[in-house]
């Protein structure tokens, strides 16, 4: 009897064993890291896994980090602030797009012991925020708004990824997601100052149109003079020309008055 109840407790402890044990999947798009946290061999599984099912016993679990480009936009509360070189306080809304190097997940999960979503709104946001922190305090609000805004978010994008690279996350690109937003006098001094040089634009934009409209009348005036000049040299040292001329033009018709003795038009300067 008592050797029954041990079989019994022997085969319950198995029935209960094997229930507790499951099975993970790593899905489509991603890959996996498997994790002990019991036993000898306790720790992170050096290897990244595949899609696929996993036998997970107890005390173990699998975590999926993405393989696919996911885009996030930092708004709202989470909007970035940054500063320029006089300390004056401004704030953009960026998206990041990002995923995991597969070949890293490992590292990934060992440095920061998280999943993506929490990354992200983590370390990633926070990398991202310092390396346009950094680069915007050699800039005036100026230039951050104007001639170097594309330079300052290609110059975070560089710094963010060469140091997130390291660790198995892969920035792919970052954008602003909107205007930068100033303070409402710095904005409406900058907005003052772009619309009066575009109508100083537009008022030498009309000068140069009508000094350009002035000198071809000039031009053209200075031609058709030219043209009188040696018009003009030309008859005086030939006179043939005009008489050439005249005959180019008549009809054929003789006049119907005639001052007495005069001579008939072309006819009575040819018998000379």
């Amino acid at each position: 009897m008592r050797m029954k109840l041990i079989l019994a407790g022997v085969a319950l402890f198995f029935v209960l064993l094997v229930g507790s044990c499951s099975f993970d999947r790593v899905t489509p798009g991603h890959v996996g890291v498997k994790v002990s946290n019991v036993g000898s061999s306790s720790g992170v599984q050096p290897k990244a896994l595949d899609v696929g099912w996993y036998f997970t016993p107890p005390g173990t679990s699998l975590y999926e980090y993405p393989t696919f480009t996911n885009n996030y936009t930092w708004a709202g509360d989470e909007t970035l602030r940054f500063q320029d070189k006089t300390g004056l306080a401004v704030s953009a809304d960026v998206t990041v797009s990002y995923r995991a190097n597969p070949l890293k997940v490992p590292v990934l999960f060992t440095t920061f012991r998280r999943d993506m979503d929490a990354i992200l709104s983590g370390q990633i946001r926070t990398t991202v925020r310092d390396a346009i922190v950094r680069n915007s305090s050699n800039l005036s609000v100026e230039e951050i708004y104007g001639v170097k805004k594309a330079w300052l978010i290609q110059k975070a994008h560089e710094d963010a990824s060469a140091y997130l690279a390291k660790y198995g996350i892969v920035i792919e690109q970052l954008t602003w997601a909107g205007n930068i937003n100033l303070p409402q006098s710095i904005q409406k001094q900058i907005n003052d100052r772009v619309a009066n040089e575009q109508e100083a634009l537009a008022e030498q934009a009309k000068v140069a149109t009508a000094k350009a409209r002035s000198d071809a009348k000039i031009a053209e005036a200075q031609g058709t003079a030219e043209a009188l000049r040696i018009e003009g040299a030309a008859l005086k040292e030939n006179s043939n020309i005009a008489e050439l001329r005249a005959i180019e033009k008549w009809d054929g018709h003789l006049p119907q008055t005639m001052v007495p003795a005069g001579a008939l038009p072309f006819i009575g300067a040819a018998g000379k």
